[in-house]
C-alpha cells in the first residue's frame, strides 16, 4: 500500500511539515464514491511516488483537520506544498483527473 494514513494528531508533522508536496484524500468509510476513488488515489500513489507523498483522512474519526479545511462534501483531495493549500478537488474523479490534478499542482 502506498497510502499513509494521517490523524488529526498527526497532520502536521504528516502533511504540513513534509518537505514533499503531500495529497491528502479526505474520506469516510460509508461513502460510495470514496470507495470509486479509493483504487484510483492507490494507484496514483504508486504512480507518482517519486513526485508526491498521499495521505488518507477518515473525516469521521478525525473531525479537527477536516473542520479546519471547511470539508463539507467527500471525497475531498487536497494538495499541500511546503505546508500550504496548492490546490482542492471535490468528488470522484476519474483517473485522467486525478493524475492532471496531481501534476498541475505539485
Amino acid at each position: 500500500m502506498a497510502t499513509n494514513k494521517t490523524n488529526d494528531q498527526n497532520f502536521k508533522a504528516d502533511v504540513l511539515e513534509s518537505k514533499e508536496p503531500v495529497l491528502v484524500d479526505f474520506w469516510a468509510e460509508w461513502c460510495g464514491p470514496c470507495k470509486q476513488l479509493a483504487p484510483l488515489v492507490e494507484e496514483a500513489a504508486e504512480e507518482f511516488k517519486d513526485k508526491i507523498k498521499v495521505c488518507k483522512m477518515d473525516v469521521d474519526a478525525n473531525r479537527e483537520v477536516a473542520s479546519a479545511f471547511g470539508i463539507r462534501s467527500i471525497p475531498t483531495l487536497m494538495i499541500f506544498r511546503n505546508g500550504e493549500l496548492s490546490g482542492t478537488e471535490i468528488g470522484a474523479l476519474t483517473k485522467q483527473q486525478l493524475d492532471e490534478f496531481i501534476r498541475s499542482k505539485t
